[in-house]
């Protein structure tokens, strides 16, 4: 197995399920910054949200964003609509969303709402950590640099 398969079985391990990232959206050359919940499948991240949001315009109107969470994961990448999660070609992902946000995923995603919509992010560079090791990777190359790496920032509640 290469650095960057490694690599990417320690983020399927750390991101395939329900994870809260900041997501970072720029209009106008204005920043903003919202959580949502983020799935990854291997190679990227997904969600779903409503085409009419403000973070799908963004995205639409820019497709560069970037994720940041609380344990100093981050990623930069390129984003876009893949359409309403009942589309046949979402029919898998939309199996996976559902079981990775079976908490919530019907309380929140109205599926007859013919706006609603799953996002890839398809991730271009970042950086997450493991059991005291850093992975720095260009997902475009193909290129991991790993090293020690011990998270010491403090989490508060707010």
């Amino acid at each position: 197995m290469s650095n960057y398969e490694e690599a990417l079985a320690v983020m399927t391990e750390l991101f395939s399920k329900d994870y809260q990232f900041a997501l970072a959206t720029s209009k106008n050359n204005i920043p903003t910054v919202r959580f949502i919940d983020t799935y990854f499948d291997g190679k990227c991240f997904y969600f779903v949200t409503n085409e009419k949001s403000q973070k799908a315009k963004d995205i639409r109107d820019n497709p560069v964003v970037a994720l940041a969470s609380r344990k100093a994961h981050m990623f930069r990448g390129k984003a876009h609509s893949i359409g309403h999660p009942l589309l046949p070609q979402n029919h898998i992902l939309r199996e996976n969303l559902i079981k990775v946000f079976n908490d919530w995923y019907f309380k929140h995603n109205n599926e007859n709402d013919e706006n609603l919509c799953c996002i890839i992010i398809e991730p271009k560079t970042g950086f997450f950590h493991k059991d005291g090791i850093g992975y720095e990777i260009d997902f475009e190359n193909k290129v991991v640099e790993s090293f020690p790496f011990n998270f010491t920032i403090m989490l508060t509640e707010e």
